[in-house]
């Protein structure tokens, strides 16, 4: 069990201490991936029987809903639009909010590649080893491998998702590859070897690599008006623009991540989960990367959101050939953006290819198991994913 599925079972077992009638369960499975989250829910089913209590489960995965809830209620801007049993509001919605959250799955598939694109970043054999100290002297004893020899070519306008388990090592994959964390083995970037390079040596490729974080509640400064976080990166790299240019430049941008112009000069807590990760994203375009990593986007975001940001991925993609590092849990989110995918375990590569195939035709039983977790929850058992 990954570190954030032992903490929500922690917080389970504070939540049932007092042996309650009723436990709230406030979106328990948002943070955890696929494998994890089948889990969670067999749990409080099971302990559902056990105490005969009831429980209040708050979420906006609506796939979740449909497995685990006896009754539906739907709100939106503070009222409940919609009531009922959960196989009559998926079968007959009434209310057009609900109509709009059944229908707000990310769909569609990722743009197409073209093979004569050229490749952005490259990688051979990166390793990411942590090392273990024991003993009075800290020697170091062993080693935590959390990437152990992963390869990867990204071309512009091509979409790499990276697919795992929490702690399976796919953010520090992305770590790696834009020279944030220290690794082993071959790194390109635009045909140049980033390998070794230090923070000054790195500097000048720093505006063509970008990343867009998962929290867009945590990654904007509140301090910080949206034009201040936006512009944030010109006055690094674009000094030479004036205070007018850069507005304009900033303006722009939100624009054409689907923002008004005119709310640059609020602050981020005037604005909603999916705006805020609009901003997250007009901070990265701002400064016309050739290469995006992608850490986990949308999951923090209801499915409606989710779905108005994977399309705004898929169009700025188009728009300016883009190379993203897509990195999630959701397999949903990944299948309508992904071209190729790399499963990842422990570190370590399990299985790649183009992403239609391994959906149609995964090989390997962690594969398998990932995608039961992900689009049938019911057909996942602990035992699975942990032989």
């Amino acid at each position: 069990m990954n570190c954030r599925g032992q903490r929500q079972r922690v917080m389970i077992a504070m939540a049932l201490a007092n042996r309650p009638e009723l436990l709230i369960a406030d979106e328990p499975t948002t943070a955890l991936d696929v494998t994890v989250q089948a889990q969670i829910l067999e749990l409080l089913g099971k302990l559902k029987s056990e105490h005969g209590m009831s429980i209040l489960f708050i979420t906006h995965d609506l796939g979740i809903v449909r497995k685990v809830a006896d009754r539906v209620c739907v709100m939106t801007k503070g009222k409940i639009v919609e009531m009922g049993p959960t196989a009559e509001i998926f079968a007959n919605p009434q209310h057009g909010y609900t109509r709009k959250l059944l229908a707000a799955e990310p769909k569609g598939e990722p743009p197409p590649t073209d093979a004569d694109k050229p490749i952005v970043i490259e990688a051979d054999d990166v390793k990411v080893w942590f090392p273990i100290k024991t003993g009075f002297l800290r020697r170091v004893t062993d080693h935590v491998k959390a990437v152990d020899g992963v390869d990867l070519t990204l071309k512009a306008g091509h979409t790499l998702g990276i697919v795992g388990e929490s702690g399976s090592g796919k953010t520090t994959l992305g770590l790696a590859l834009t020279r944030l964390i220290s690794s082993q083995g071959r790194i390109a970037f635009v045909g140049q070897d980033i390998q070794g390079r230090g923070f000054a040596e790195m500097r000048p490729l720093r505006r063509q690599m970008q990343i867009v974080f998962q929290d867009p509640y945590g990654s904007l400064s509140p301090r910080m008006s949206v034009a201040d976080i936006v512009g944030e990166g010109l006055l690094v790299h674009e000094p030479q623009l004036t205070a007018d240019e850069r507005d304009r430049t900033v303006a722009a941008a939100l624009a054409e991540t689907g923002l008004d112009p005119e709310t640059r000069h609020r602050y981020p807590h005037e604005f909603s989960g999916g705006q805020r990760q609009r901003i997250a994203i007009a901070r990265a375009m701002v400064l016309k990367p050739k290469f995006v990593m992608l850490d986990e986007p949308t999951s923090a975001l209801d499915m409606s959101v989710q779905a108005q940001v994977v399309d705004l991925l898929r169009d700025l993609q188009v728009k300016h050939q883009l190379a993203y590092l897509f990195i999630s849990h959701d397999l949903k989110v990944v299948r309508a953006l992904a071209n190729d995918i790399i499963v990842m375990r422990n570190g370590q590569v399990v299985e790649k290819g183009p992403a239609g195939d391994l959906f149609a035709n995964p090989r390997e039983e962690y594969t398998k198991a990932l995608l039961a977790a992900a689009f049938n929850i019911e057909a996942v058992k602990t035992a699975a994913i942990r032989q």
